[in-house]
Formats: structure tokens, sequence, C-alpha cells
């Protein structure tokens, strides 16, 4: 565990695109159609199509398994608050920083956070994770 520090960080940038939302839709089953259906979403509150929000907290994973803590961590909790809007074509960069590390086992939490191109947090939360 001495290899890890409170206040280390890592991040992931991805923009996404109408074949993203379509596919997380296939493998996720949310068929909702704010994601998928122009028209009816262009009626909501939103006025246009949205990013399925699991679909981009899906980058903490992604940071979580690869980078920090990285290969071979398991996940044991995310807490997620979904703050505003993602929309087609939007850039959003997801980043994890440790903030606390246990003495008495290998489990580290991270504060974790999405942020789109114009500074606007989209999610934030934290996850807690074991470590290899």
């Amino acid at each position: 565990m001495a290899k890890f520090q409170v206040g280390d960080r890592s991040s992931l940038t991805k923009t996404y695109t109408a074949e993203d939302v379509q596919r997380f839709s296939a493998l996720s089953l949310d068929r909702n159609p704010l994601h998928l259906d122009a028209d009816y979403a262009a009626e909501s509150f939103f006025g246009q199509r949205i990013v399925h929000g699991m679909l981009v907290a899906s980058l903490f994973s992604a940071i979580l398994g690869t980078d920090l803590p990285g290969e071979g961590s398991i996940y044991l909790g995310q807490a997620l608050n979904f703050k505003a809007p993602i929309y087609l074509g939007d850039t959003i960069t997801a980043s994890v920083e440790i903030i606390t590390i246990r003495s008495d086992k290998p489990i580290i939490t991270l504060q974790t956070t999405a942020v789109n191109s114009e500074g606007t947090i989209v999610i934030d939360g934290e996850a807690v994770v074991k470590v290899p």
C-alpha cells in the first residue's frame, strides 16, 4: 500500500457520440427515449438527446481498473451524483483522487469527478476500492 498517497490523481477524457449511446443502450437495455429519440428528447426538459449518465460514470471504472490504483483493483462501492446533462458531442474528463487510505486493510477511497469542456461538473461522487 505504500505506493499510493492521499492526493494521487488520474484522469481520462472521452467525447461521446451517437454511436456510443446506441451501443450502450443495446448493452445495458436502457432504451429511454431521452437517449435515443431526437423528437422525444426535443420535447423534454433537456431539449435534446442526452448521454446515459451511467455510460459516462463508467470512465471511473476504466481509470480505477487500468491506472489508479490499476490492474487487479476491485470495486467495493461507488456513490454518484448526476449534476448536469451530458449531450452528444460533449467531451468529458473524468478524474479520480485518493482521499483516504485505510491503514488496517488494502482499501482506498477516491473522489470521483466528471467535468465537461466548459468546466461544469456533470457527475461527482466517491469510489471505494480494494487494491491488490
